[in-house]
């Protein structure tokens, strides 16, 4: 499925890069968010996005969509046949939202919610016409480079929304992940969790600075995560004899306490002023866009580093990102007219 028209239902950081990944590609976004603020914040999300696909996009881009900022969700949804909900993780808000996006938008219209860990099905109950439209599709921070998105359907999700939105996840250059069974907080977020449980344990324990547990990540499992995940790298650490080996080796170590397992330190104020000031000395000297742009060049050069690998077809991120180099170069090449015209033919035929 090819979008046509988008609708971005709050412009936050993570709104915000769904306009940015869908206007790069292209397409028109119409963009609703109270916030009076909504349109600067878009706007600096914007000229991020755009620095960072001069460097990505390689083989030229589309012409840009255009970004319209609507008044109501009423008329940010009225003509999308994509819908993108990102607005704070709050069930009732959810509700409020989903539901006027459900009494206004076109029946056919996909709906996906950014949500970090509601599960679908307590979402969909707010919607009384087309609860079957509804997904999860949930992105990661910067939503204009990142390509992962996992979809969750609910108990009343059809499979062909599922598969739609895995069409539209996939026209615009990300890796759809349909997770198997509905779940809060999905699979990513889940081992993000644990993570940062442990790391607070660490910190506030005194064990190491916020610094250099950054450090142990990013000089080390870090760069094997980027390229080969987590199973992939324990397959290879298990030498010839490959997984079974590693397990038979390491598997008793789950029995050992090296972690504080579901644990969680107090979150108190005194925690919230250790981390805030050790934050503070790791990168104060940085403004957030300064650090934004060093993070977007990073992605960038990590992706085009592994789009030469495997003999030149790429590998992980890399292969994604050598296909959507491409797409994006097509993308540049077809006239508006053209394109218009393409995807009124499309549209037809699908009716």
């Amino acid at each position: 499925m090819a979008i046509h028209k988008a609708a971005c239902i709050g412009g936050g950081v993570i709104g915000a890069g769904w306009v940015a990944r869908l206007v790069l590609n292209g397409i028109d976004v119409s963009v609703f968010d109270p916030d009076p603020e909504a349109k600067r914040k878009v706007d600096e999300v914007m000229k991020g996005a755009r620095r960072a696909y001069k460097r990505l996009a390689t083989a030229g881009l589309p012409k840009e969509g255009k970004i319209s900022y609507a008044a109501t969700i009423e008329e940010a949804v009225r003509e999308a046949d994509f819908i993108q909900e990102s607005v704070p993780e709050r069930l009732e808000l959810k509700h409020k939202v989903l539901a006027e996006i459900d009494l206004h938008a076109p029946s056919s219209a996909i709906v996906g919610s950014s949500t970090s860990g509601i599960k679908p099905t307590d979402m969909q109950v707010a919607m009384k016409k087309h609860p079957e439209r509804l997904v999860v599709g949930h992105p990661y921070n910067p939503v204009y480079l990142l390509p992962i998105v996992e979809i969750v359907g609910g108990e009343q999700t059809w499979d062909e929304a599922i598969e739609l939105a895995r069409e539209c996840y996939t026209e615009i250059g990300m890796k759809p992940v349909v997770i198997r069974k509905e779940i809060e907080a999905f699979v990513g977020d889940r081992l993000l969790e644990a993570m940062w449980r442990e790391a607070l344990w660490l910190i506030k324990d005194g064990i190491c600075t916020v610094e250099e547990l950054d450090d142990i990540m990013r000089y080390g499992f870090g760069l094997r995560w980027a390229q080969m995940g987590m199973f992939q790298v324990y397959r290879v650490a298990g030498g010839e004899a490959g997984m079974r080996h590693f397990m038979a080796q390491f598997g008793p170590c789950l029995q050992w306490p090296w972690t504080k397992l579901t644990d969680v330190p107090e979150f108190n104020d005194e925690l919230v002023d250790l981390i805030a000031t050790q934050s503070d000395e790791q990168s104060g000297q940085w403004s957030i866009r300064e650090l934004e742009k060093i993070r977007d060049n990073n992605l960038v050069a990590i992706m085009e580093a592994l789009s030469k690998e495997n003999k030149g077809k790429g590998w992980g991120a890399g292969a994604l990102h050598k296909d959507y180099v491409k797409r994006l170069g097509v993308g540049a090449k077809v006239s508006p007219a053209a394109a218009k015209a393409k995807a009124l033919k499309k549209k037809k035929v699908r009716a």
